[in-house]
């Protein structure tokens, strides 16, 4: 476990530099960035083992001196995995505290910013490039719409975009954490399967890598997997993941059909509750990695198979964020505004 050392030493003053970070419940991004509209140049990351270290200051120290310490900067957000109350973060998946406070010291700047990690990744969306999206759905997007971004990885995360001054804003929430709804037979079990386990059964509790795990058991009814035989419990999702994308394990495939089409299923459900005219962002780790079952259908019929409103959502663009940094770069955009 790295512990933090000491602040004066590592992080200096510099107008033109910020300092980003997207900090999970796996791994911890840190950018230096120089300014530049409306997207900031990337000049060093780093990617850390967030388990590795006691405290996001330590982070911050291992990354000085892997830069080339001393590092300048004056200004810094930091996306996180947990709900940011004030200038305060308690990580959801993390023994973590952090504050804005604490950084502004490490950092010798006033100018932090604490967000959620969805609030982060809501901020990159307009700077994102055609290359760096794949298109599920071209729909219709509205220039005075709203849009929402969704993300599955560690845990699931989602935020709105209201449209603000011809802007978009980012909203952070916490509806992973919202009750969890099944639409099919297989879901009906596996709420009762997770009710019986959690008490509850919340959208995190399928919508992640985690999650997967948990359908992957619903499917194979106790038996064990060759899939997942000797492979660490981290590791599983991208076991199930790959046994079912290659056709290897039939009780895979079911369970990342399950996956696919309660995804989709969500997704269409956070598009309405946030009239996301102007589009709907898949992020996240496991999308881009899934992708070719995301294209295959299931995830846009579960998306569009909401009675009344499916004409809505018929005219809704859906995206999948292809860049693995596009949380990282959406705090920087943030600090760039500070």
């Amino acid at each position: 476990m790295v512990t933090a050392t000491d602040p004066a030493r590592t992080v200096h003053y510099n107008p033109g530099m910020i300092l980003a970070g997207d900090v999970g419940g796996t791994k911890t991004l840190l950018g230096l960035f120089r300014r530049a509209s409306p997207r900031p140049e990337l000049i060093t990351l780093r990617s850390y083992a967030t388990h590795d270290f006691d405290s996001f200051t330590a982070i911050v120290d291992a990354f000085a001196r892997d830069a080339g310490d001393p590092i300048s900067i004056d200004a810094a957000a930091v996306g996180v995995a947990g709900p940011v109350i004030g200038d305060r973060a308690a990580l959801t998946n993390v023994a973590w505290d952090m504050s804005c406070s604490e950084i502004a010291a490490r950092l010798t700047t006033t100018r932090v910013r604490l967000l959620n990690d969805l609030e982060a990744l809501a901020a990159s969306v307009d700077v994102l490039t055609p290359d760096e999206l794949a298109v599920l759905q071209a729909g219709m997007p509205r220039a005075d719409g709203n849009a929402v971004v969704i993300a599955a990885g560690t845990g699931l995360g989602e935020a709105y975009l209201h449209r603000v001054d011809g802007r978009l804003r980012p909203v952070p929430s916490e509806g992973g954490h919202a009750d969890w709804a099944p639409r099919l037979d297989p879901e009906v079990e596996l709420l009762i399967m997770l009710r019986d386990e959690y008490g509850r059964a919340e959208v995190e509790h399928v919508l992640c890598g985690p999650g997967l795990v948990n359908i992957h058991r619903l499917t194979h009814s106790g038996a064990e997997c060759v899939a997942v035989r000797g492979v660490p419990p981290d590791g599983a999702p991208a076991a199930i993941s790959e046994a079912a994308l290659t056709g290897t394990c039939r009780s895979c495939g079911e369970a990342l059909s399950i996956f696919v089409g309660a995804y989709g299923a969500e997704a269409g459900n956070l598009a309405l509750r946030g009239v996301a005219t102007a589009g709907v962002f898949i992020g996240g780790g496991i999308a881009p990695k899934i992708l070719p079952a995301l294209q295959d259908g299931r995830f846009m019929e579960a998306f569009l198979a909401k009675g009344v409103m499916t004409d809505l959502l018929s005219k809704v663009p859906v995206k999948v964020i292809r860049n693995a940094e596009a949380g990282l770069l959406g705090a920087a955009v943030a600090a760039q505004e500070l």
